[in-house]
């Protein structure tokens, strides 16, 4: 028996998971308000007769966040406070099946690229003609910025192709048009995303076309930075550094998930790469654009990863440095490679090698925020948090990195959105504190 009203045509998309299912949400958001649906993001209103949730399905953790929510809106279904639930993502899209079989309140499951069918069953259009526009989820000054979709590399822990498909790149004449249109309502900063940025072109122009696509990128009046997320270190073009040297509105950083510090566990990996072969990119990276910040992510606990593995990665981690760093633990995943091995390595092991890299990487990441002290950077803000200003500097991404605090006073204010130079007064393990330079 319902216990409120709920608005018709009134739509409230979750999105989990990563920036990649971010953009995906926002893309299905400007369709349905093309087509007169009133649509909200993750609001808390609860008189929407419509909620559409946005999956992920990449490792165990995340499934069960995604099953718990679609049970959560499924039990609000029954209790008559949804009157519609729709599932998307990329776990409908590896599980479609089981699912409409254990949580039936759901009324259709789509799959990754299945957004027209999603909205036929809406009674809504598909409109071409707004390829690549979208509503932002995030602070209007920035925007995650998708250049490809798929994968086609052959790591054996991955279940992403499976998910997501092959490789597919977006033409560069439509990126920069549809960067544009971003910049022209505000956005300052476009973080590029994609399961394999460095992979971009292969497809369409039969060569890696990332640094041409930063070149016209970089040439748009108004966007003051473009940060690079998700490169792949096996057949990396070096071409890229040099537009990075020479652009001032290219970050200084680059997310380059390494997976692993042990030539024997990267082969098992099927990564393409050594840890030899890897330590000299990240020498050349830093040699060709000086001053870069290197975020990377590792696994914990890979099938056969043996403690003198495990003792080689900490001690690789420890000479390389990173700047940033996070480490998984890793997930089994049916229908990969690596699931035709045995996952041999205890789950309170693999928490234990976690925690120790994390460890380590807290004392690196210190010595690096304190070198920071005295010295001045520009910052973009992005949010007022109890009596601080909170802002990033272009060495940081959202939600993942380090954060530059100000207080709020009459000597430090700034809106949000603008740029200011701050110079650092004090830093901890992972936040820098602050006051604006006039």
């Amino acid at each position: 028996m319902k216990t409120k009203t709920l608005q018709k045509n009134k739509v409230n998309v979750i999105t989990l998971g990563c920036s990649k299912n971010t953009f995906d949400s926002e893309l299905l958001m400007a369709q349905l308000h093309a087509n007169k649906f009133d649509v909200e993001h993750e609001s808390n209103s609860q008189d929407h007769e419509i909620v559409i949730v946005n999956t992920c399905g990449f490792i165990d953790n995340a499934k069960q966040e995604s099953i718990d929510t679609i049970l959560q809106y499924a039990n609000a279904k029954d209790n008559g406070l949804v009157d519609k639930l729709y599932v998307t993502g990329c776990l409908s899209e590896r599980y479609k099946e089981n699912l409409e079989e254990e949580i039936p309140q759901v009324d259709a499951y789509f799959g990754t690229r299945e957004l027209p069918q999603m909205l036929k069953v809406l009674n809504a259009d598909y409109k071409k003609e707004l390829l690549g526009e979208r509503i932002l989820t995030t602070p209007a000054h920035f925007a995650y910025f998708k250049i490809a979709e798929g994968c086609d590399r052959p790591c054996s822990f991955c279940a992403i192709p499976l998910m997501r498909g092959k490789h597919k790149s977006t033409p560069i004449e439509q990126l920069v048009k549809n960067a544009k249109s971003l910049v022209a309502n505000g956005v300052k900063e476009l973080m590029l995303i994609a399961q394999d940025l460095t992979y971009y072109g292969l497809d369409l122009y039969k060569e890696r076309k990332l640094a041409e696509l930063l070149r016209q990128l970089s040439d748009i009046d108004g966007l003051e930075w473009i940060r690079l997320h998700y490169a792949y270190p096996s057949g990396f073009p070096l071409d890229v550094l040099d537009v990075m040297a020479e652009r001032d509105n290219i970050c200084n950083y680059l997310d380059m998930p390494l997976q692993h510090g042990s030539t024997k566990v990267l082969k098992d990996m099927r990564r393409g790469i050594t840890r030899e072969k890897t330590t000299a990119l990240v020498k050349t990276i830093r040699e060709k654009v000086p001053g870069i910040a290197i975020r990377t992510t590792l696994i914990a606990g890979y099938p056969g990863e043996t403690e003198e593995d495990f003792q080689e990665m900490a001690e690789w981690v420890k000479e390389m440095k990173f700047d940033r760093l996070g480490i998984f633990e890793y997930s089994h995943e049916e229908n990969t490679h690596a699931h035709n091995s045995d996952d041999d390595v205890p789950a309170e092991v693999k928490t234990a090698r976690a925690e120790e890299i994390m460890d380590i990487q807290s004392t690196i990441s210190y010595e690096h925020n304190q070198a920071k002290i005295g010295k001045e950077f520009k910052v973009l803000f992005d949010r007022i948090e109890g009596e601080h200003f909170v802002g990033r500097t272009e060495f940081d991404s959202p939600e993942v990195d380090n954060e530059v605090w100000v207080p709020i006073s009459e000597e430090n204010h700034v809106r949000i959105g603008d740029y200011a130079t701050v110079k650092i007064n004090t830093a901890d393990y992972f936040d820098l504190f602050g006051s604006i330079v006039k």
